[in-house]
């Protein structure tokens, strides 16, 4: 392996950039983060996110960045778009070497340390993997929203507003479940809250499953958590029917939704040992082993 390489895992999805910064063995630097950098946001905009985060890295390192000694490892939303993946690939600036894989993909390396797993990546979104012993990965789930993505915030979010619907016009009582949700939107009445919602996004929605986790203990809550945990436990099935493989919750909703998953997969549950970003660090160590054997 060529010595001076600097190796950068990079996580990159709708919210935010995060990478991590290691030299050529993989000891890590230091970590930066940014903007967007998902796919489905334009490709100049990705690696406006991705160059400002490098750059603050290697700002942190006390370090000049040279592209031509960086390989990158990305784990990004939207590369299973292929004419999106081509774009990033041709705008990509002259890099030592760029490997470029699904965030699923990353988050799996990392929450797993490249070894056999499935991990359900809880967050704004959802999405589920396995990686299997004989080296297959697999996905369930990631459709996006709203047909898709369940047990994400985005989804529990969508279901929490009709629940708030129905309690501005009577069909359900107006309870502190439902109060925290239109404090939240900001909405007095009927006209307010369709004013809420006709700009409403995924993001958007995903901000109120937070009240659906301090108000567990309300039925609504309590029913709408169960089913998350119920389709997490599909997810979980439809990608190891074997029940052998260990299981990792990520995400910012993994922790609180653990209690939710059924009991036949408690059992399986373990803490990611790293991130995404961990995760295309991983890729990109695997780039420069390839680029220094000399690999098509």
């Amino acid at each position: 392996m060529n010595h001076d390489f600097f190796l950068i895992g990079v996580d990159g999805g709708g919210t935010g950039t995060r990478v991590v910064l290691a030299d050529a063995q993989g000891r890590e630097l230091v970590q930066a983060a940014s903007g967007p950098s998902g796919l489905g946001l334009g490709i100049p905009r990705a690696w406006q996110s991705i160059q400002a985060a490098c750059g603050e890295a290697f700002q942190r390192a006390g370090v000049a960045l040279d592209w031509s000694r960086c390989v990158l490892g990305c784990g990004l939303a939207g590369v299973n778009n292929r004419d999106w993946l081509a774009e990033f690939h041709q705008q990509a600036p002259r890099l030592a070497g760029l490997a470029v894989e699904t965030d699923a993909y990353t988050t799996l390396l990392g929450a797993h340390d490249g070894a056999p797993g499935v991990i359900v990546a809880l967050g704004t979104g959802s999405v589920a993997a396995s990686l299997a012993s004989d080296g297959e990965f697999r996905m369930a789930s990631g459709y996006g929203f709203p047909s898709g993505d369940e047990a994400s915030g985005a989804w529990l979010g969508l279901r929490l507003i009709v629940h708030a619907q129905q309690a501005l016009d009577g069909r359900v009582a107006v309870d502190d479940l439902t109060q925290a949700l239109l404090a939240h939107t900001g909405a007095r009445d009927r006209d307010s809250l369709v004013v809420w919602l006709c700009t409403a996004n995924q993001t958007a929605y995903a901000r109120l499953a937070p009240i659906a986790i301090e108000h567990r203990a309300h039925p609504f809550a309590a029913r709408l958590l169960g089913e998350a945990g119920v389709e997490v436990g599909k997810m979980i099935a439809a990608l190891d029917a074997t029940g052998a493989l260990p299981v990792a919750l990520c995400g910012g909703l993994g922790t609180p939704l653990r209690e939710y998953v059924p009991q036949a997969y408690q059992a399986r549950l373990r803490e990611p040992r790293a991130d995404s970003a961990h995760g295309g660090l991983q890729l990109a160590r695997r780039e420069a082993q390839r680029l220094a054997r000399g690999d098509l």
